[in-house]
């Protein structure tokens, strides 16, 4: 073989070898880059997938309207997903003794001390009756409740602390209760949902009422409608719109200084066409001072009422206002027919005995109580509840 078909053989093995190594080095390539994850082109696909195509919305009822998206209404089918389980209806009344127990440590206090002797002293009746017109409760009631508990003591015959006790709870809770219905309006008619005004004056925490209402109802597996016709507070709308989100609940709510007749009357709407239980409607914080405004929350319950009867309006009061509240009670109480008061923040003060009073110059029921800053801290009042919780 002469040299130059040596170097010829030569090449031709090295490109032979060149081919086999390079087939190799590929299969070995690709298996390896099927096993390697490759996270930061897959998150910048995933970001990118999010960027769905935005389907129009609707426009809003006549007289509601919307200005960015998280202002567009709920679905009934939101309620399907809550954040978090409402508390029952049972745990609310076992946490309305026991807040009780605790807060109302002052009035609940002086009963103990008055009656924890087999005979009750002059200066002990008069502590009380000092206490009474301390929680609110008014001077000429004061002194009512401490006659009838000196005429029972004296008829029972009663010796001793327990049997003295048990008279001062028994006539309390009569006291209390005043034979009032406390029945909340929130079923459902035949052919509409039932609706509920909530209304007050500022700083009650009317609005949080009215969401922690609407939690409670949906613990009852009650389908709820929001409506935020306090249109002059952004703010408001914004805290309904939370509370909804909180229980799967639409919210109607307007633009705001928006005729808040007119979102009252279209969430009335709205729930008679979702076929919903309950439609719960916040009304502005009027000053009860301001006669114009209060007029105007006047033609909210007559627009409002347009579709079927308005159920309920519930007035909403502040327990440590004492007795400005019962003010504030009377002056609503003449622009609206207010069927219950809400008595807000019972937690914290000594102030209960507002609840007579409120009762006894109004005629109408505390229908709920208000007894902390949580979600579930509302619950139906209840007057055995009460004065247990009161004195134990």
């Amino acid at each position: 073989m002469n040299q130059s078909s040596l170097v010829i053989s030569i090449f031709i093995a090295l490109a032979i070898v060149g081919v086999v190594l390079a087939i190799v080095l590929s299969r070995r390539s690709g298996s390896n880059n099927q096993s390697v994850p490759m996270p930061k082109v897959e998150a910048k696909v995933s970001q990118a997938s999010v960027q769905a195509p935005v389907e129009p919305v609707e426009a809003p009822p006549v007289g509601v309207t919307q200005t960015t998206e998280s202002e567009i209404p709920g679905t009934i089918e939101s309620k399907q997903v809550p954040v978090d389980v409402p508390e029952s209806m049972e745990g609310r009344r076992l946490k309305l003794r026991e807040r009780l127990g605790r807060s109302q440590g002052s009035l609940g206090q002086v009963f103990k001390q008055t009656f924890s002797g087999s005979t009750v002293s002059d200066d002990a009746w008069q502590d009380l009756e000092d206490t009474l017109i301390m929680a609110d409760l008014g001077v000429s009631a004061a002194t009512g409740i401490v006659e009838t508990l000196k005429a029972a003591v004296k008829k029972s015959g009663a010796s001793s602390a327990d049997e003295l006790h048990e008279i001062a709870k028994s006539e309390l809770i009569k006291l209390v209760d005043g034979g009032f219905d406390r029945t909340l309006h929130i079923e459902r008619h035949p052919d509409r949902p039932a609706v509920v005004l909530t209304v007050g004056v500022n700083g009650t925490g009317k609005t949080t009422t009215t969401g922690k209402l609407a939690r409670m109802l949906s613990a009852q597996d009650k389908d709820v409608l929001l409506g935020a016709a306090d249109t002059f507070r952004a703010a408001a709308a914004e805290q309904l719109t939370t509370w909804g989100d909180r229980v799967g609940s639409p919210v109607i709510r307007g633009a705001e200084g928006s005729d808040p007749a007119s979102v009252a009357f279209e969430s009335v709407t709205a729930g008679l066409e979702q076929e919903v239980d309950v439609v719960l409607i916040d009304t502005a914080g009027r000053l009860h001072t301001k006669q114009g405004l209060m007029d105007e929350l006047g033609k909210v319950y007559r627009v409002a009422g347009k579709l079927g009867p308005i159920d309920e309006v519930l007035l909403v009061i502040d327990a440590t206002t004492g007795q400005n509240g019962l003010t504030q009670a009377k002056v609503f109480s003449e622009v609206v027919p207010v069927t219950g008061v809400v008595l807000s923040k019972l937690d914290g003060t000594a102030k209960g005995g507002i609840i007579v009073a409120i009762q006894d110059a109004l005629g109408v029921p505390v229908k709920l109580v208000g007894l902390g800053e949580g979600p579930d801290d509302l619950a139906p009042f209840d007057a055995v509840d009460f004065v247990t919780g009161l004195l134990s």
